[in-house]
């Protein structure tokens, strides 16, 4: 294998197999990944716009019996901190991220053993009612299948009925690496590689738009990132004509700060910022078919996320009204309305407002600035 033929082929938008990925990462340069991961972004995206969104990530509860090594937010069964969230906390918080200017709720949880899909389909139903405009973008591949498995319920049989009581879209939660000899050691609890895969196929069969994730830097090998790209790229070729599928693909570093990973097994985050900028490019040449590449501010800043946009990466993701899950194992980054899209520009772009369907959006009028709390 040569560094050039292999850049070549990724620029005619080639599927390049996850070890010509593995081969480029040790061997190209991170000059040359740049370049040409920002190439085949420019091939899909044609203005100098770099999008972001507002919205809010709230939890539905904490409680979880997953048991993830590298995850400090949930609390067991029982546990005094556990909480399952009111209807009437859910109208006091969207109403502060309306005001924020945020349209979209990202509502997560835990894997709640008694929590199974009436709670969800009312839940949605609820906020609906009393907010038809906000957007859902909820739950994961692994939340599905719990609640499948609680229920005895197909994916599909799931995906349709929250899809009616209000479910917009579904985010690439739970993905971390794909392969299952990582599942294993960090997150057994949770549905394996394949069936997130299922999960995401059944949703693009009823076109429900999704994304993709990949949370990296802890026990896989590189060659495990790289199948994990190949995964992802082989369910989106699989999506009806007609459907999203995988929207965006959005990477980023384990963030150790506490985690049972680093505490029990003494794994800690040694992705450097040159690393992540060349995780991105090659997010970008291994995932040709994926429209939009997101960089992770959240957990790297703002200096390693500007670099990205010159990378292959064209959003800047969410300000973030509210994030409770990675920030409890150390991500310290955040971002007011004014603040990301000054960040943007002076990456050299036009900031772009968008809706979870990447749908150009206006920024409202009335909205007031978000204040952050360090």
């Amino acid at each position: 294998m040569q560094v050039e033929s292999l850049l070549k082929r990724a620029l005619k938008l080639d599927f390049l197999s996850a070890e010509e990925g593995e081969f480029l990462f040790h061997n190209a340069s991170t000059a040359e990944l740049m370049f040409v991961g920002n190439e085949l972004k420019k091939l899909k995206k044609k203005s100098n716009k770099v999008t972001w969104i507002i919205d809010r990530n709230l939890n539905t509860t904490n409680v979880c019996i997953a048991n993830c090594k590298f995850c400090n937010f949930f609390r067991v069964p029982g546990h005094g901190e556990a909480y399952v969230t009111t209807m009437e906390e859910y109208k006091v918080k969207i109403e502060e991220t309306i005001k924020y200017g945020g349209n979209q709720l990202l509502l997560q949880g835990g894997h709640h053993p008694d929590l199974g899909l009436k709670f969800y389909e009312d839940t949605f139903r609820g906020i609906k009612s009393m907010f038809p405009s906000i957007k859902l973008h909820c739950l994961g591949p692994p939340e599905i299948a719990h609640v499948a498995k609680l229920e005895g319920l197909t994916h599909t049989e799931v995906l349709v009925a929250l899809k009616a009581a209000g479910l917009d879209s579904l985010p690439g939660a739970g993905a971390e690496i794909l392969n299952d000899r990582v599942r294993r050691l960090i997150s057994k609890g949770k549905c394996s590689g394949r069936e997130w895969l299922d999960v995401m196929r059944a949703a693009h069969q009823l076109d429900i738009t999704t994304s993709a994730t990949m949370m990296f830097g802890h026990i896989e090998t590189i060659g495990e990132r790289f199948e994990h790209l190949v995964d992802i790229r082989q369910v989106q070729s699989e999506k009806p004509e007609s459907a999203n599928g995988f929207l965006a693909f959005i990477p980023w570093p384990f963030m150790d700060d506490g985690t049972l990973l680093k505490r029990v097994k003494g794994i800690s985050n040694n992705v450097t910022d040159d690393e992540y900028i060349r995780m991105i490019a090659l997010s970008r040449i291994m995932l040709p078919n994926v429209e939009n590449i997101q960089a992770s501010w959240l957990t790297v800043g703002e200096k390693t996320a500007q670099t990205c946009l010159h990378a292959g990466a064209n959003d800047f993701g969410s300000i973030m009204i509210e994030e409770n899950v990675v920030s409890a194992a150390g991500a310290p980054h955040r971002f007011t309305a004014d603040g990301i899209q000054e960040s943007i520009r002076k990456a050299g772009f036009e900031p772009q407002l968008r809706t979870q369907k990447y749908e150009d959006r206006e920024l409202p009028k009335d909205m007031v600035q978000q204040v952050i709390n360090y």
